[in-house]
């Protein structure tokens, strides 16, 4: 098949004491996202997005939180890895949407940092992954500040294309 897409989504609760990861990055806040790993929403949509695309399952079929060897570990290690099984395939990023939803704190400032770290993690360029942050303009558990989510779309293509 010369065309596939992918869809990807992650939650994860915010709470007191751990750090904020986005896109592989910490980000300044009062809280963190709760997680087996470091819960990166951002990691995990585009992970799942792309191991969606290639018809591999989900992240937690390929790194369970039921096994210890992921307690802890960080969300851009477990995409070097989807990203290695990806080019195993045949396929790369052609370019990819990420969404970020969250109230607190702001992330226009870091959105730069996210994108240009996102796209050295898939081993692209820059100008083929975009990043975006929306409130949920105070409604479910994201717009309570309970949680952040994070939606991701990618068009992957073929290494020899």
């Amino acid at each position: 098949m010369a065309i596939r897409i992918g869809h990807g989504y992650d939650l994860h609760r915010l709470v007191e004491g751990r750090r904020l990861v986005l896109g592989g990055l910490e980000i300044p806040h009062s809280h963190g996202l709760l997680g087996h790993s470091d819960a990166d929403v951002v990691l995990h949509a585009v992970s799942d997005v792309i191991l969606g695309a290639l018809g591999a399952g989900d992240i937690g079929q390929h790194f369970p939180d039921s096994d210890e060897r992921y307690r802890g570990i960080t969300s851009s290690e477990l995409l070097k890895r989807v990203v290695t099984l990806m080019a195993g395939r045949g396929w790369r990023v052609g370019n990819l949407d990420v969404t970020i939803h969250a109230e607190q704190p702001r992330l226009g400032p870091y959105r730069e940092a996210i994108r240009q770290r996102v796209a050295t993690l898939l081993e692209v360029p820059a100008e083929r992954v975009n990043v975006k942050a929306k409130t949920n303009e105070g409604l479910d558990a994201v717009g309570r500040g309970e949680a952040f989510a994070a939606t991701a779309v990618v068009l992957p293509k073929a290494v020899d294309s």
